[in-house]
Formats: C-alpha cells, structure tokens, sequence
C-alpha cells in the first residue's frame, strides 16, 4: 500500500478553495498511483473555526464539501477532517472527526476522543469526546487513525485518563495514521518529534502524520509532516512552511533520513513571521501595508519581515519625526526603505503637537511635560498612519514586540494601532538578534539602528533604559513569568533583584486592560499573549 501525505494551506470557511486544494492533491496522489492520501485535522473547515461551528450552516457546508471530495476517491481512498454532529445525544453536539472516503462516499467517521483545553485550545467547547473505538480495514491492512491530540498523551504529563492507541492496538493494526493541526512555536518541531517516535517505540507500527501549514491569523503552521518506520527511525520529513507532498510505500519503506535540523531559534522566528504577514493578507484579501518607520530596530524588522512577505514595493514607509527625533534615526529610516526599494514618504509632527498643545494651555497651564505630552505624539502618529490605512486600503502594521507589550510600555491608540503585530511574541533581545539575522550576508538593516541605545524619542534624550530595566533583565524576568509561569519567589531565587522582579511583575499584571485592545499577535513562542494567555483585567494578584 503507498500513503500519500498531503500537507496544505487551508483557509477558515473557504470550502471552495480548500476543497479544490484537496481535490487536486487526490489526483495528484493518484497519479502516483497512492492507494491513500491523508490530509490534516479540520481539512475542510480549516482550522480553528471556532465559533462558526455554532452555525448548523456552517457544519453543512463542511458535510457537502467532503461529499464532494469523496466523489473524486475513486481507485484511490482519503482521510480528511472535519467536524460531524453527533446523533447520538447526550453530549455536544459535534464530534471533532477523520472521514474516511472510498469509492465515492463516505465510508466510515473516526472521532477525536482527548479534546485539548489549554493555551490557545479550546475544543471541548465545541465538541464531544469519541468513546468508541475502531480501525479501518483497506485493502488488507488495518489502518489505526486518530486525530492530533490522540497520540499526545504519552510522557510525564499525562493529561487524560486514556491512551486512544492503547484500545486501538488490541485490533493488531498495521499502521499508525494521524491527522493533525499543530500550531508553530520555536520549541514544537522537536517536541512533535519526540511524541511521534514515543508512539512507534510503544506500539511498534509505523507511523504516517500529517499537519496543517500556513497560518490562520495569530496562529502559524508550520508544516513539517513526518512518517516513521516501525523502528522508530524518521523516513520522512515534509517541508517546512509550504506545501508538500510526499508518498511512502508500506511495502517498501524508505531508509532513515537525515532530519531536517530546525532548530535556530531566530531562523525559525524569522521564516514563521514571514509566513504569517503574508497569509494575513492573502487570506484577508489585501495586498498592501503601512508602518511607522521610526529608525528603531522593532519597525526596521517588522519593515524588512513585511518586504519579505508582501514584496517591498507592498510596503509603505512613513517617517513621523517629531522635536525629539534624532537625525540619525531619519537617514537610519530612510536607508532602510531605500535599500529595500520600498516607497516612503516623511509627515513631520512638530506643527501638529505644538496645535494640540496651544489647543490644552488653559487645562494644562502650570503642568510641566510628562507623559501626557508623549503620549500625544504617539497618538497623532496613530492617527495619520490609520488616515493613510483608510484612504489607500493600506493595513497598518502595528510594530511593538513583547517586552513592551508585556510592560505597558506603549500607547493605546497610538502606538498600539494596527491591523497585525508583526513582533508582539518576540522579546527585545531577540528582536536584535532577528536584526542581526536578516543581516547575516549583508547590510539590509542600518548597523547603526542594532548598536544604538533603544528610544521611544518622546522627550529629549529619552531611552528604554530610564524607565524599563535593561532588556537583558526584563526580557528573562518576563520568560520565567509568562512562558514558565514562575511566581515571584521563585525568580527571585534564580538571583534576580526582588524589588526589580516586583515591579516588573506588577507592571505586566497592571498592563492587562493595554493587552485587551491590542491587534491580533503573531504566535511564535510556548505562550503568547491573546488567545493562549487569558488573564482578568480587575484583579490585585501582585499588583
């Protein structure tokens, strides 16, 4: 038997587009001459639907859909995913479920039975946990097929009083199928690793797994869909953020390869950001961004990862300087944007703050600056950059990365505008070091804009340094807060200052109300702000 894996960019609620993509890889398959093709989980509603899957509509266009697919698995046989409506109450109304497709129909439903409910999961919202198991017979082999989650419970968290695998395997399967959408992170090609080669060391079968690609708002796919002989030994290895598909004979496996080594932390960063800008604009149906470009190194990034994405000529430059703007800062800028072959354009603010403030003498007179003033200049760049969003069609692309985000060290309706985070997941330090990677062969971003000290230039001589601890400090203090979910004793104990460690703390717990209106956040670390970190606003814990 050859198992064609079949790893696509699907598109929430696009059942036409996914549909014809899954059509196409059939024939494809079929061509040559694969008995099965296996797509990923929520193939075709694409994933995560979420709320949609409260809409009877919704699920029938799904159904209908596949329908459709089946009649194209003629001579050959898929396993696609998707959500069914369980008929047999009580319980949720859908099963998160893999439809196995023969001969024209729908042959045979296999459902999900451990619904993850953690970080950016939800599902036992929607769904409800299969209790039924069973195998697959095809053309005189036994097909154990299962959905993501099912095969995750093994090693020292065991989050489920069940193994889906342990009940399969008392019907001596052949095979190991599983249908996934595993969500990027900068740790999760190994971790999905290590789970796959634990199941073929437990159950001695070889092992087909194939995953979404492409990104679906904040959350990104990375691809990178495996197979495993019945020793354990990785035999294949689908590309890593774009389409693939590749086909394995069970009758004559391929030797083990040498895997795929990805595991730079900044290379992957790089490549899933890339990734997630320009499927937020394909998926959206827009073609064109604007941004701050400031002379820092955080919009010099997110400017050069958008150029990538979209294409320079994409991606609209504006130069907002105001008193306190450096002239390095505005020749930094516009090397960039020369460099990269991007339009820019240079709007001063100076005529426009001094208005405002002439307009607020009678209600300011006798206040010194503060952060009341700074906070205007933030503002009225937020609000030419959305005038020019509006007028041209343009998505402001918002600039500010984690550590700033995690601290409140932004302005709402300023600053904070826009339509996507390109770096809210990407702490401080390493957006320096996505600078420095961009610039591994060449001058691209200003050496000048990485050495520099970091400002906001919202007074004169301001730096990050004044308000915020160095980021070497507040970025580690922040990782062993947010991703690692230590208290405050226990980073203290790790040898960082306990007055520092309060305060910043504080300020992440205080910032909550920042991060509520805040744009949707690229996802590439183990926990990032949004959907995966739901924190109250109204709350005293350490603040």
């Amino acid at each position: 038997m050859k198992i064609a894996i079949a790893q696509l960019n699907y598109h929430i609620g696009n059942f036409e587009s996914n549909k014809e993509k899954m059509i196409s890889a059939i024939a494809n398959a079929k061509k040559q001459r694969a008995d099965l093709v296996i797509f990923a989980e929520l193939a075709i509603s694409g994933y995560p639907p979420r709320d949609f899957l409260e809409f009877d509509d919704f699920i029938d266009r799904c159904w209908n859909a596949t329908e459709q697919i089946a009649q194209a698995c003629v001579d050959i046989a898929a396993v696609v995913g998707l959500p069914t409506r369980n008929a047999t109450k009580p319980g949720k109304r859908l099963y998160n479920s893999a439809a196995f497709l023969y001969e024209g129909k729908i042959a045979d439903l296999i459902h999900k039975s451990l619904l993850p409910t953690y970080d950016i999961f939800d599902e036992y919202r929607y769904f409800e946990p299969n209790r039924d198991f069973h195998c697959v017979d095809f053309k005189g082999k036994r097909l154990a097929i299962s959905v993501c989650e099912d095969i995750w419970n093994l090693g020292v968290e065991d989050l489920y009083p069940i193994k889906p695998m342990d009940e399969l395997i008392k019907e001596n399967p052949d095979v190991i199928i599983n249908i996934a959408a595993s969500p990027f992170h900068y740790e999760q090609s190994i971790r999905r690793k290590t789970i796959m080669k634990a199941n073929v060391d437990r159950y001695h079968l070889p092992l087909f797994y194939a995953n979404h690609v492409g990104a679906q708002t904040e959350l990104i796919f990375d691809g990178g869909s495996l197979a495993y002989n019945e020793k354990g030994e990785l035999i294949g290895e689908l590309n890593y953020f774009e389409e693939d598909l590749q086909i394995f004979d069970l009758a004559d496996l391929p030797k083990a390869l040498e895997e795929k080594k990805r595991t730079d932390k900044i290379a992957l960063i790089h490549d899933a950001l890339v990734l997630g800008v320009k499927n937020y604009f394909q998926k959206l149906g827009f073609e064109r961004a604007v941004l701050g470009l400031s002379g820092g190194i955080d919009s010099a990034v997110t400017m050069v990862i958008a150029a990538k994405a979209l294409g320079a000529e994409n991606v609209h430059a504006v130069l907002l300087p105001s008193h306190y703007s450096s002239d390095h800062s505005i020749t930094d800028a516009e090397y960039l944007a020369k460099k990269l072959g991007s339009p820019y354009e240079i709007i001063p603010i100076k005529s426009i703050f001094e208005r405002i403030e002439k307009q607020l003498e009678p209600q300011f007179k006798g206040l010194s600056f503060g952060i009341a003033e700074e906070n205007i200049q933030a503002r009225i760049r937020g609000v030419l950059l959305m005038a020019l969003s509006n007028k041209f069609g343009y998505i402001l692309l918002n600039t500010s990365n984690k550590s700033e985000a995690a601290v409140g060290y932004g302005t709402l309706y300023g600053d904070m505008n826009g339509g996507l985070s390109v770096l809210g997941d990407v702490y401080k330090v390493d957006v320096f070091e996505l600078a420095r990677y961009i610039n591994r062969q060449q001058e691209i971003i200003p050496w000048n804009t990485i050495q520099k000290a970091p400002s906001a230039e919202l007074r004169p001589n301001q730096k990050d340094s004044d308000s915020l601890p160095d980021y070497e400090i507040l970025d580690a203090i922040l990782y062993q807060y947010i991703e690692k979910r230590k208290g405050p004793h226990e980073i203290v104990a790790m040898g960082y200052e306990e007055t520092v460690v309060n305060r910043v703390l504080k300020l992440v717990n205080t910032s909550e109300y920042k991060r509520h209106q805040a744009p949707p956040i690229l996802r590439v670390s183990t926990k990032a702000f949004g959907q995966g970190r739901r924190m109250p606003i109204v709350a005293k814990y350490l603040c």
